[in-house]
């Protein structure tokens, strides 16, 4: 076997590197350069040619959910520049062979091609056929494409599997591509190396659609260009950019292929999926533009006329360029009556226009501020990170105050998203507005909202409950991706591994979490504070604390930390602002003594006082967790295909641009947590937000928010603005607690007359 393996990669080793090519047609080229290697291409390009399962498990899920509605429309998958068949026997895995109408492999090498039909006879596959013909022009034996019919709209499914890249004309191919697919449910997916063009010569929304990581180094982009260029593969930026021009993007994925040496050789290649820009795309541009006032992403129509001879606005100069490519319909705009063409040079929308199914995540373009929370994607790191992959406001204490019905209209910060699930479970309002300007917050909701839809409610407690889910690439791929937007799936693809061990302790909040267990265990109540979680009564959980956990807990060195503004920010999420308000009413370890005191007393945290059991065991119970992962809220979520969370609008940008784009009357409860309490006593910023608050509450709606502080000083900016405020509730020392969580000194409503 070893010698078979070392012989196969010699043979490749000598046609990829050594043997001449020569210079004839393509069709030369590629018979001479597969002849000798045709019987062990697969076994050579395994490591190479990295993605393409991937991309066709990508393509089994976004298919399966596209076709739902037109399961009874002739299904015609078309691999261009397949080969061997490697990709349709690797496809029956995701999505049976037998369930396509007909499979048509295109490719010019004959080499490749009798591998490929040696591979479906042995399978017994009727439905596949082999054409020996050029993709610019290719023609199938299918009833649409008889003589007299069109087939335009044909295909239900393309694929390019690393041959772009080796197509020399590819315009043509992927015009014919735009002219073939089923704008309704059809499905463009692409695997293949490239290079980028220079960021600065694109523009942010050129950028978007890329998605995160596509750009290239300087020696990354010349050198792949030149290398593949000796084989007679184009690595170039144009074939990508025309791919993302010419279609609307679905799916995109950028890697490196770390082939042979990890750490030196790393090769670009991108996993793309895409549809038809001609799809029906309003639903989408309703929920962004009219329901939230986002028009980001949407390009403006521009038209370029064709102008009348004697038109004194747009002049336009003889030229001798022979006659036109387009068919004006009119005598050079001489006819009275005659209607103006136009010819649409628009760029596609973005990537989240094209989504298959949700318009949950509003379109935005990353920004130098968004950067700030790029760490996340390493390791869950930085402002608020994981501190708010679950939320510290008590969602149930809410509800007794918001009165939410189904017409209501909800603005809330995004955080981790659980407060806003509870809201959508215990009262399905119209409209749930969740904001928050780290991308990475909207990422987790996103995937929260799209698990709901795609898992088994085991799966889903698994991901969110345990926070361990070791199958978590396979899941994301083959059942979550068509349900998020490609900059999410690409977000979590590269964070995949935070699912591996523990969600809820990774990151610097997760390091807190981590240290407090290490003082547990050192001071020997590493089992007390498993007890705390496990007790039965009121009484039994009061003893553990005061006998046992709160000696350990509330020693000098955690106050020590707490009064470090670098512990703070990182571990807990507390800005400078917010840190002053809470001393200025006291003492670290006052605050701290009025916050977990209290708890004991209140509520079971072994039966629904989840918050502080999250953070002594690391994983919510079945017993004790947020509502959405109830089985319960679960199906509450998913009754209806999901209908609940139609109502959900995902932001990712600043609270006061949001606002901005909201029409006046157009909320009538606004749940803003302790987000005022970041603000500087001299800020501006602040008085901006309470008067568009204003604006967009309708008559009778109100503000609720919490606050470190029990007298809070902008609630004299509410009251100048029009506002009715009252104060719900207050810490008065450490005996009784506000809600099950306790975190905030101060709970406060702000009404509208």
């Amino acid at each position: 076997i070893a010698v078979k393996a070392f012989n196969a990669h010699l043979k490749f080793f000598w046609h990829s590197f050594i043997a001449p090519i020569g210079s004839s047609d393509q069709r030369g080229r590629l018979e001479k350069f597969y002849r000798g290697q045709a019987d062990i291409y697969d076994a050579t390009r395994s490591g190479l040619l990295r993605g393409r399962k991937t991309m066709l498990n990508l393509s089994a899920a976004h298919l399966r959910e596209m076709r739902a509605s037109t399961s009874k429309k002739r299904f015609v998958w078309v691999d261009i520049g397949g080969g061997t068949g490697f990709n349709i026997e690797a496809m029956d895995k995701f999505f049976p062979i037998s369930n396509f109408d007909a499979i048509y492999l295109v490719d010019l090498c004959e080499p490749l091609l009798e591998v490929a039909r040696k591979r479906f006879a042995r399978r017994g596959w009727l439905n596949v056929h082999v054409v020996c013909q050029d993709a610019a022009n290719f023609m199938l034996p299918e009833p649409e494409w008889a003589e007299g019919c069109d087939p335009k709209g044909s295909l239900s499914f393309v694929t390019l599997s690393y041959s772009l890249s080796m197509i020399p004309n590819f315009y043509p191919v992927l015009d014919r591509i735009s002219y073939l697919l089923s704008p309704q449910d059809g499905l463009l997916s692409v695997v293949d190396f490239y290079t980028s063009g220079r960021a600065c010569q694109q523009s942010l929304h050129e950028r978007a659609i890329g998605g995160p990581e596509k750009e290239c180094g300087w020696l990354s982009r010349w050198f792949w260009q030149i290398w593949f260029d000796f084989d007679h593969i184009s690595l170039g930026p144009q074939r990508r950019d025309y791919l993302e021009y010419k279609f609307g993007t679905i799916k995109s994925f950028n890697g490196r292929n770390r082939f042979v040496l990890p750490f030196i050789i790393r090769i670009p290649y991108y996993i793309w999926l895409g549809r038809s820009r001609s799809t029906d795309v309003s639903r989408f541009l309703h929920a962004f533009e009219v329901e939230s006032g986002n028009t980001i992403g949407n390009t403006t129509p521009r038209s370029l006329r064709a102008a009348k001879e004697k038109d004194p606005v747009l002049p336009v100069p003889e030229l001798e360029i022979g006659d036109s490519a387009l068919d004006l319909g009119i005598a050079s705009g001489k006819e009275e009556g005659s209607p103006m063409i136009t010819i649409d040079m628009t760029p596609p929308l973005s990537s989240f226009h094209y989504q298959v199914k949700n318009p949950w995540r509003l379109p935005y373009y990353e920004q130098p501020v968004h950067k700030e929370f790029r760490t996340f994607i390493y390791s869950f790191t930085w402002v608020r990170l994981l501190f708010h992959s679950y939320d510290f406001e008590d969602p149930a204490e809410d509800m007794k105050h918001l009165n939410i019905g189904h017409d209501d209209s909800l603005f809330v910060i995004t955080s981790a998203g659980d407060n806003a699930l509870h809201y959508a479970i215990a009262a399905q309002p119209k409209r749930i507005h969740c904001v928050d300007i780290n991308p990475c917050q909207g990422h987790l909701f996103e995937l929260k909202l799209a698990a709901v839809q795609g898992l088994s409610y085991p799966e889903f407690f698994a991901m969110f409950g345990e926070g361990h889910e070791p199958n978590f690439r396979s899941l994301l791929d083959a059942k979550v991706s068509p349900l998020l937007s490609s900059i999410c799936y690409q977000f979590w693809r590269i964070n995949s591994h935070m699912f591996a061990d523990s969600f809820y302790l990774s990151g610097y909040s997760g390091w807190a979490l981590r240290l407090a267990r290490w003082i547990f265990r050192v001071s020997g109540v590493a089992g007390d504070a498993r007890a705390l979680c496990e007790a039965s009564s009121i009484r039994e959980q009061e003893r553990i604390w005061h006998e046992r956990v709160r000696p350990v807990l509330l020693n000098p060195l955690v106050v020590a930390l707490l009064k470090t503004p670098i512990f703070c920010w990182n571990a807990l999420g507390v800005p400078m602002n917010q840190r002053k308000m809470f001393l200025d009413e006291g003492s670290a370890f006052d605050f701290l003594k009025d916050t977990l005191d209290p708890i004991a007393s209140t509520a079971l945290l072994r039966d629904g006082a989840y918050h502080y059991l999250l953070t002594l065991l690391g994983k919510y119970t079945q017993k004790s967790c947020p509502l959405y992962l109830t089985r319960d809220g679960f199906e509450i979520l998913r009754a209806n295909n999901g209908e609940t969370m139609d109502a959900f609008r995902l932001h990712t940008d600043s609270i006061i641009n949001v606002l901005c784009g909201l029409p006046s009357w157009s909320l009538t409860r606004a749940v803003i947590m302790d987000h005022m309490d970041w603000f500087s006593p001299t800020s501006t910023d602040l008085e901006q937000e309470v008067m568009h608050f204003y604006r967009v509450l309708a008559p009778g709606g109100f503000v609720l928010l919490r606050s470190a502080a029990k007298n809070p000083w902008y609630m004299e900016v509410f009251t100048r603005a029009g506002f009715v405020v009252s104060c719900i509730s207050m810490r008065q020392g450490n005996k009784v607690a506000i809600d099950r969580v306790n975190m905030y000194a101060s709970f406060w409503k702000a009404l509208k007359m």
